[in-house]
C-alpha cells in the first residue's frame, strides 16, 4: 500500500455537538479568551500554558499553525460549539510522520466546557478520521501519568496503554520535578 505524504485532509469536521476547523488568524480573540480563562487548570499539564499570551503573540501563533496545517506538518483544529460562536478548546494531530503514517492526538478543553464529554467526542472523531480516511497506521495519545481525566479518554476509545515512561519529562509547571508519561495507541 502506498501512502500520500499529503492526504486529503479536511479543513473542518462536524460532530454531534461541535465544529472543528483549522486555525485562522481571525480566531485570535476567541482563542485568547478560552485559553486565558483556562490557564489555572492547564498550567499543571501544558508547557505552553504557563503564562498568558498577548494578542500579537496569539496572531503569530495562529499564522504559524495555519502554515503548518497547509504543509501538513501539524494539523491543529480549533474546537468550536456547533454554532461557531465560542471556542470550546483545541485538538489535532501532532508529531506526524507521513512515512509510517502516524500521528499523536492532543487535546485541551476550555475550563467552562470541561466535564461535558467534549474531549472524548473530539478524540473519537479524530480517531475515526485518522484511521479510516487518512489511513494512519498508528495513532498515539500521550499524557502525564497524573492526569487521570486525560488518561480516561484513550481508554474509553479502545486505545491500548503501550508504555509508562518513568521520569520522561520535566513537569510543565515545575522545572525541578520530573513526570511520567503514559503512551496509548490505536493501530491498523
Amino acid at each position: 500500500m502506498t501512502f500520500s505524504p499529503q492526504p486529503d485532509i479536511p479543513d473542518e469536521l462536524r460532530t454531534a455537538r461541535l465544529w472543528l476547523r483549522r486555525p485562522a488568524e481571525a480566531d485570535a480573540e476567541a482563542l485568547m479568551a478560552a485559553r486565558d480563562a483556562s490557564l489555572p487548570e492547564l498550567r499543571r499539564w501544558m508547557v505552553w500554558a504557563q503564562s498568558p499570551q498577548d494578542l500579537s503573540g496569539t496572531r503569530d501563533n495562529l499564522r504559524a499553525a495555519a502554515a503548518a496545517f497547509a504543509t501538513r506538518e501539524n494539523l491543529r483544529y480549533h474546537v468550536w460549539n456547533a454554532q461557531g460562536t465560542e471556542i470550546v478548546g483545541s485538538s489535532g494531530y501532532h508529531a506526524l510522520d507521513w512515512r509510517v503514517p502516524k500521528g499523536e492526538i492532543g487535546y485541551w478543553i476550555a475550563t467552562p466546557h470541561a466535564g461535558q464529554g467534549y474531549a472524548r467526542e473530539v478524540t473519537a472523531a479524530l480517531t475515526e478520521l485518522g484511521l479510516e480516511r487518512l489511513h494512519f497506521r498508528r495513532l498515539e495519545i500521550r499524557c502525564d501519568a497524573e492526569n487521570s481525566r486525560s488518561a480516561r479518554i484513550p481508554a474509553a476509545l479502545g486505545y491500548t496503554l503501550d508504555a509508562r515512561l518513568v521520569n520522561d519529562a520535566v513537569a510543565a509547571d515545575h522545572p525541578l520535578h520530573l513526570r511520567d508519561t503514559l503512551i496509548f495507541s490505536r493501530v491498523r
